[in-house]
């Protein structure tokens, strides 16, 4: 029964790889990795990030300088047309995953309350 179930999620793995919004967040995602720009936006806040982080563990404030030049990156990257795409197919992907979620979800409830019990 178990390899069932894994055959069912590769099956459904499958299925929302070949949806119109998993497309759209591939092609986003492809376009934002080839822009050098975005990619050194992003790179530029994942150490801004780090750096803050680091600082957070030992129990301090992040560097007032280290804020600024994360919110001013962090702007500059939203501004761009490519991050834009990227972030609204994102948001339709995730909506996608959310309502396949809640739907196993219901399944699950279903599922507890069938008397039926399956070897695993």
């Amino acid at each position: 029964m178990m390899a069932g179930i894994y055959d069912m999620a590769k099956d459904l793995g499958t299925a929302l790889a070949r949806t119109d919004e998993y497309q759209a967040l591939r092609r986003a995602a492809e376009a934002v990795d080839a822009d050098r720009e975005l990619v050194e936006l992003r790179n530029q806040l994942q150490a801004l990030e780090s750096r803050m982080e680091t600082a957070l563990r030992v129990g301090q404030e992040p560097d007032e300088e280290a804020q600024q030049a994360y919110q001013a990156i962090a702007e500059q990257l939203q501004g761009k047309a490519a991050f834009q795409k990227l972030v609204a197919a994102q948001s339709n992907f995730d909506k996608v995953m959310y309502k396949v979620n809640e739907t196993m979800a219901r399944g699950l409830q279903d599922g507890a309350k069938s008397r039926i019990i399956l070897p695993s």
